[in-house]
């Protein structure tokens, strides 16, 4: 199985995709594409997602794009360990707690945004910063109302880590990078500690990255 990931140290969604693929234990090549430098944008990466972003994971040719397809993929083509319930509530739920990050929150703070919020409104580098730190508080703060009604034991949906618990880990390292207090969020903040004491999550965090090592982190 020959499976290749163009992504980036820094994004979200490829390291949602490298928890999923480490989870399974299928080994990978990485391909870094530079968003914060406009790289999506190249001609060479758009032949191979014409959607500009990134994670793209390549399968024996075959291109699929957009982070929660591409672990649900992943799902079917290796079935252990699943990272979708069978039941179907539950996986539906799963799915819910995903696309609080995937749907939600971290689309509001993307490069793409970022940059028309200078271009169109003139923001500046704290507005902006400003604008990320809020939005991504307010994922945090939807993921502990969700794990307060329905507290994770020991994740999100049970005895083994999901979609759900990939996408609250990915909202914590968002926390990370902008260096939000997240002491009002305990539920969250105990749901990551089991995650990411997992080396499929410590091992693909952002700042574990190759490329991480020589980039300045940018918000």
């Amino acid at each position: 199985m020959t499976i290749q990931l163009y992504g980036f140290w820094r994004s979200n969604a490829a390291f949602r995709v490298r928890v999923a693929l480490a989870l399974k234990k299928l080994p990978f090549e990485e391909i870094d594409i530079d968003i914060l430098s406009g790289r999506q944008f190249d001609p060479d990466y758009a032949a191979v997602n014409a959607g500009h972003v990134v994670p793209t994971l390549v399968h024996d040719g075959h291109r699929i794009f957009q982070s929660l397809a591409i672990m649900e993929y992943l799902d079917e083509i290796q079935a252990e360990p699943r990272i979708l319930p069978v039941d179907a509530k539950e996986r539906a739920y799963a799915r819910s707690l995903a696309l609080v990050s995937v749907a939600d929150a971290h689309p509001l703070i993307v490069p793409r945004v970022r940059k028309q919020l200078g271009e169109a409104f003139g923001a500046d580098t704290a507005a902006i910063e400003a604008w990320c730190k809020h939005w991504t508080t307010e994922g945090l703060a939807t993921y502990e109302r969700l794990l307060t009604r329905r507290p994770a034991a020991p994740f999100a949906l049970g005895a083994t880590p999901t979609i759900a618990d990939i996408c609250v880990a990915g909202q914590i390292v968002l926390a990370e990078l902008y260096q939000l207090d997240v002491t009002a969020f305990p539920q969250v903040t105990a749901l990551g500690k089991r995650c990411f004491e997992l080396p499929a999550f410590a091992d693909s965090h952002p700042l574990r990255q190759p490329g991480a090592k020589t980039a300045k982190v940018h918000h």
